[in-house]
């Protein structure tokens, strides 16, 4: 299998990221390993300016158009962080975002978000893929550039800078990596980051971990093809999708260690011991490494874990019922 991108393309898109937003942090929390039992370095992507990692991919995929590109405008379809990130983007790059969003699931919240840092909103469809058809419509009548949020060789190649960075602050820390737990939706992070391990000859398990209420990556990669499932049936959105990537579904399958499942009360519990024990916010996808990292307790015995927080855009009506253990 030729593998999608290569470490220059991730090295690439670092550099085009750093030249508007400086590396997240890397931290080690004592309270966390005491609550959760294991050791734990966690990469604090709830940090950057639209709270998630996907402004990470958003900037290296835009930083590569054209200048005809650029001045034409770009459209992604979004349920929520991808279009953050996108329109952060647009706005330090000077390019016009359109954000095709679905009618329902995506809340007002999410949508004053992406008009406020300057997006056009445009609403259609009862899901994501609904609203995918929607995008490629208007790339034809307005002449827009589509950025997909997965399928997309400079979506992993940004992803990727997390590890690039991880790795260069662990050594710093005097750390030593033996395992990474990575939140699959899509499989950005996980492709981007193996990527960067296979190229330095880093030789350290990486575990992938989904949603149970969206578990197409998951089956499918047990399975060794694609089963698509039904609409997604969990609250983690960021994870919420219903099939597998051309660009990143086979790199999944030949790099992963292990892939995991965990349902929204495990999801929920992650989120709350990462409260308690970091005290950062944290969206129920942001929260999914550190669930998959309990669900591999036995695995990772002994071993210095790292996780991404990958994001905290939360509402507060989601947020109370985590707190009050209703979910």
């Amino acid at each position: 299998m030729a593998w999608p991108i290569t470490i220059q393309d991730v090295e690439q898109a670092a550099r085009d990221i750093h030249q508007h937003l400086a590396p997240t942090a890397l931290r080690h929390y004592r309270a966390l390993d005491q609550l959760t039992g294991l050791r734990l370095l966690v990469k604090h992507e709830n940090h950057q300016p639209t709270n998630a990692f996907k402004i990470r991919n958003a900037l290296a995929a835009m930083s590569r158009l054209t200048d005809d590109q650029k001045q034409r405008g770009v459209i992604v379809t979004t349920s929520g962080n991808f279009g953050f990130g996108s329109a952060w983007a647009g706005r330090a790059l000077g390019i016009r975002i359109v954000a095709c969003v679905a009618e329902v699931g995506v809340t007002a919240d999410r949508i004053d978000m992406l008009r406020e840092l300057g997006a056009e909103v445009v609403k259609k469809g009862r899901d994501y893929d609904e609203a995918t058809l929607e995008t490629k419509r208007l790339v034809q009548e307005r002449g827009l550039t589509e950025i997909h949020g997965i399928d997309h060789p400079l979506i992993p190649a940004g992803a990727g800078s997390i590890t690039l960075e991880m790795l260069a602050q662990a050594e710093a820390m005097g750390e030593s990596i033996d395992a990474i737990v990575f939140a699959i939706g899509g499989g950005s992070q996980a492709v981007g980051g193996m990527t960067v391990l296979r190229a330095r000859g880093i030789d350290i398990p990486v575990y992938g971990v989904q949603a149970a209420g969206a578990s197409a990556q998951h089956d499918s990669y047990h399975a060794g093809q694609p089963i698509p499932t039904d609409t997604p049936t969990t609250f983690a959105t960021g994870l919420a999708t219903r099939d597998v990537y051309d660009l990143t579904f086979r790199p999944l399958c030949e790099g992963l260690t292990d892939f995991v499942l965990a349902d929204d009360a495990e999801l929920a519990e992650a989120m709350r011991l990462m409260i308690e024990g970091t005290h950062n916010l944290v969206e129920p996808s942001g929260a999914a490494g550190l669930a998959g990292a309990l669900k591999l307790a036995d695995q990772l015995a002994g071993k210095t874990v790292a996780i991404v927080l990958s994001g905290s855009n939360i509402d507060t009506v989601t947020l109370t019922r985590v707190l009050n253990r209703q979910i």
